[in-house]
This record gives C-alpha cells, structure tokens and sequence, in this order.
C-alpha cells in the first residue's frame, strides 16, 4: 500500500512539475507597448471577436467573476462578451443589508456567549455571506468590483469588531459597485464604523485627528504624488515626482472633518459608549466642530458653513482631482486583469472615469465595462499577462470548479490560515501594496506576491490537497457547526466528476477549460492522466471520483493555475 501511493504521488509530482511554467504573473498583455502613454483617448467597447471560444470565454469568466464554471462559461461563450457585461451590470441579488440592521449594544451578550459574541461582534456572518455568495450567487461581477473596492478603501474587523459595520461598509461597496465612485467616498467618510476605524467619529477642534483626512487622501482617492492619465508619474524639472498634497493640506482636511459621532442603538444618548451605532451614518455634534475658514489642495471652505457643507468640500476635492481617475483605474485593473497594465490601458480606463461618454465622472459602469473590453484584457496574453491569484479567489474558483453548495463558514475558518481573512486586513494597506514587486524582477510588480512566504506557500498546497483528494462530502470541516446558529452546511458536488465514469479525457477537458481557460499543452494533459490513472476501485463511481480529485490536486496546486492570464 505504500509503495502504491509513492507510485501515485511520484506521478502527481510529475505532472506537477510539467504545470509549473509560468513566469510569476506580471503584466503587459497584447495591448500598447509599455511606452505608449494613451492616456486621452476614450475606450471603445470592442465587438465579440471573431473566433471567440469556450477559452476566451473562460478567460474572461476568471477576470470578472469568482471563477468559472461549466454554465457559465457555456453562457458566455452563448451570447458574448458585451450582452454578458451588459447581464451582469444590470444583476442584483447578493447583499449585507439584513446583516446591517442588526446592530446591539456593545453589553448586549452575557460574560462568556461565544456564540453570541460571534454573531454580533466578528466578521463572521458577513464573511460566511461574502463566500456563499461569492461561490453560488449569479450577480459575480457585482461581487468582484466589490471585493476591489474594498481593498481599496480598507476598514478591517483588526481594529473595530462590529458585525454590523462590516456589514454596512461592504454592502456600500456592494450597492454601488456600479455607481458613482463620488457616492462611495461620501457614504464612507460618514459611516460609523470608518469613523471608529480611522479616528473621525468624536475629532474634536481642539485637537483633529488626521488620520481618515490622511488616508482618504493618500489612498481611497488621489494618492500621494500627482499621476498623469496614463498612471505615470508627473515630474518636475529636476526629475523628482511632485506632491498631490501638503501636510497643511492634510490638518486643513481634518478640521474640515470634525463635529461628528456615532448613531445610538435604540436613540441612546451620545454619552453611552456601549450603544454607537457602527452601521448608520455618523450625527453632528457642533460644540467639536471647527467653524472657521479653512483652505485646502485650492479650495477655501468659508468661515460659518454648515458641517455637511465641509464634508461635502472634501469629498469633492478627493472625487474631482486629476490623480483620482488614473490611481483608481489603475487600482481596479489590477485587482480583476493584470498587476502590470501599461500606461495606454490605464489612460484608456482613467478616461471612462473621467467621462463615460455622457459627461458624467465617477461612472464605475463606465469603468468596468472599459477594463473588460480593452484590447489588454480580450487580446491575446504577452508574456508578462495577468496576476497572482491571491487566497481568496484561489478557494473560491477551486470551490465553483469542482461545485460547491456552502454557507460560507468553512471558508472563515480556512482564509485566516491562508494569510488573507476577507474583512480583516492588518491595516488600512490592505493585506498587500498594489506596488508590491515582483521577486526577482526590477521593474514587474506582483502585489498578491507579498503573501507567497515559505509558510503561506505550504498552507495553500495543504488546503488544495484537503479540498481535492482530502475532499469528499463526508469531511469533517463540511458539517454544520453546532455553536453557529447560522451555520447551514458546505457540500462538495461530485457528481458531475462522477459522472465522467472511465472517460479521462472528458475530465481533463473540464479541467483545462474550468482551470486554465484551455492553454494546457498536449503534454501538460497526458501528465495529469497519468496522475490519475493508476488509481482504481471497484465501485466505478469511488474510482471516478478519486480520479478527479487526483487531476484537480495536481492542477489546482500547480503555479500554472495560481497566475491568472
């Protein structure tokens, strides 16, 4: 029996190796070449090309959904890719906005309720909503800008533990995923729960706190050096790249930004600390506020304007400045194409920001539909293409590729292992820089690169092996936890794997299409068959299953599968 499962580990690690080549997801696809700036010409929505195949289409699935699946591959290879955009900018269904209303008092449960505590005061409900959603909910570009838009603009249950908030932060990103990106930066500069994490809620104007002026600013907005509209960097005449904003700029923003706290649960006076409110907009309190005129990045706020007034005059400023559109075009291609876009792609991006055809500025519409259907997106990949699949999305795509039905928990109790728990970034820099580098190259960056340690490398090839060979429906981690009242159940489906009985080359076909978008090599699938075939069963079905399970291991675990192209 040991040498039996040496001989069909020594084949796994074969086709392993014949997976592994790739270049460690740069950018720079079949668009501009990296010295074209384009940064002012409008992008036009390309036409289906010719010849587009189920390849293209499950390209295309692995940008902009949670990972693609047999249906939905099939639908989009059907109607094309700008009547499958046009579907999903106009799909709803997934939301926090349940989760939201239940905010309590921070005394609410009894000394010890863990159960209570979790349901109340963690990430975990929304985190469980989040995964289901995200492995079963057809709304899965929606979810995608979201999960962006929330690495951008970062609140984390690290520092604030409140179900709720978390709950009406994401559902922010999630509502307006679509929308205007002004109307984002306004809802989350008055929200509870920012104004906790980043020091608004209570800033007094005897002493403002800088910190959400400064991270609004430096990071949810402009950045902290001025970008031409193709990403790059303004410079003056010694060469050196010119500051968007001075640290005048920075206190003038955080007197602009006082005078507010918390909502009460349950209309508690202002003084109970155990009743704010994380999940609804903060409420003046006008004895912090700083009446007087204050300046900033050009714009003078005068003496006696109302507070929303001055929150209003800083939003504006973020939302309306030059280095806005480009930062955020940038941010969002890297989050759903490429780590590497070059500056044409960025240029064309940042102009659907900057007007979406109709005049109007913000449109992440506009936006979406410009990174989807540029030609750096639909081209053929260059050598440098595409990304590293960071943990979340690694779990997800391998979850709807095999087929999965959950509740989400057992993704909460797995991502924490993987260095990326949704929801729960160490810092307002999320769990990565976007300018992360890549290793060993001067000029690539790889951003999810930043979790690729030694450590995280063995967590991600053990948990692929507990969810493929490890994974029939009969795993523990699978059962409904008893101390989770929400807490339904995850099933693996495998029948459809089943199903393929003795037919090895219908398995692989799957796998290529679902896993690697159809690029696998003639040898590449003769490796993973010979992976698979050594092992057998007397129950045809148990044999077809462990035959998928082996060819899925082997793929899901390899580097071919972890960059995205």
């Amino acid at each position: 029996m040991i040498g039996f499962k040496r001989t069909l580990m020594l084949g796994a690690g074969m086709a392993l190796a014949l997976l592994s080549g790739c270049d460690g997801g740069g950018g720079g696809g079949g668009g501009p070449s990296a010295g074209d700036s384009g940064g002012v010409v409008a992008p036009l929505p390309a036409p289906t090309p010719v010849g587009f195949t189920e390849g293209d289409a499950a390209r295309l699935a692995k940008q902009a959904t949670f990972g693609p699946t047999p249906a939905l591959v099939a639908r989009i290879k059907d109607i094309g890719v700008n009547a499958w955009l046009d579907e999903q900018l106009a799909a709803t269904g997934s939301s926090y906005a349940d989760l939201a209303a239940g905010e309590v008092r921070r005394d609410f449960c009894a000394s010890g309720d863990a159960v209570c505590s979790r349901a109340h005061f963690s990430r975990t409900p929304v985190a469980m909503r989040f995964y289901a959603d995200a492995v079963m909910g057809q709304d899965q570009l929606r979810q995608r800008v979201a999960l962006a838009l929330g690495q951008l603009i970062v609140a984390s249950e690290q520092e604030v533990n409140s179900a709720a908030g978390i709950a009406a932060l994401n559902q922010i990103f999630l509502a307006n995923a679509f929308g205007n990106y002004r109307d984002i930066l306004s809802q989350v500069t008055m929200l509870g729960y920012m104004g906790d994490y980043l020091d608004m809620a209570d800033s007094n104007k005897s002493a403002p706190s800088e910190n959400y002026a400064r991270e609004l600013l430096q990071l949810f907005s402009m950045g902290p050096d001025q970008l031409n509209m193709d990403g790059t960097p303004v410079l003056d005449a010694t060469g050196a790249r010119v500051a968007n904003y001075t640290p005048d700029d920075v206190k003038a923003v955080a007197r602009a930004l006082t005078g507010w706290t918390y909502a009460r649960v349950g209309g508690a006076a202002t003084s109970d600390g155990n009743a704010r409110d994380y999940s609804k907009p903060m409420i003046p309190n006008p004895a912090r506020y700083d009446s007087t005129a204050k300046s900033f990045l050009g714009v003078t706020v005068p003496a006696g304007a109302a507070q929303d007034a001055s929150v209003a005059a800083v939003v504006d400023v973020a939302f309306n400045h030059p280095s806005t559109a480009p930062r955020v075009a940038s941010f969002l291609i890297g989050q759903l194409v490429t780590s590497n876009p070059t500056p044409g792609y960025i240029g064309r991006v940042a102009a659907a920001f900057a007007n979406n055809g109709g005049g109007v500025r913000g449109d992440l519409k506009a936006v979406v539909r410009a990174i989807l259907t540029d030609a750096e997106a639909r081209g053929a990949p260059g050598p440098n293409a595409g990304k590293v699949k960071e943990p979340i999305l690694l779990m997800t795509a391998l979850a709807r590729a095999i087929g999965f039905s959950t509740d989400g928990y057992v993704f909460v109790t797995r991502d924490g292992g993987l260095a990326q728990p949704v929801m729960r970034a160490p810092s307002v820099f999320n769990f990565y820089p976007p300018d992360y580098p890549l290793p060993g190259s001067p000029t690539l960056k790889s951003p999810a690169s930043k979790l690729l340690n030694t450590s995280n490398v063995l967590r991600w090839h053990n948990f692929v092996y507990d969810w493929t060979i490890g994974g029939d429906a009969t795993r523990a981690e699978f059962a409904v936890d008893s101390g989770l009242p929400m807490s339904s159940l995850t099933q693996p489906q495998w029948g459809a794997w089943e199903a393929f009985g003795a037919d090895l080359d219908g398995m692989v076909a799957r796998i290529n299409l679902l896993l690697f978008a159809n690029t696998l090599s003639q040898a590449q699938k003769d490796a993973l068959k010979a992976a698979a075939s050594p092992i057998t069963n007397t129950d045809p079905t148990i044999q077809a299953r462990k035959r998928a399970q082996m060819m899925l291991y082997v793929a899901a675990s390899s580097p071919l599968f972890l960059v995205d192209r």
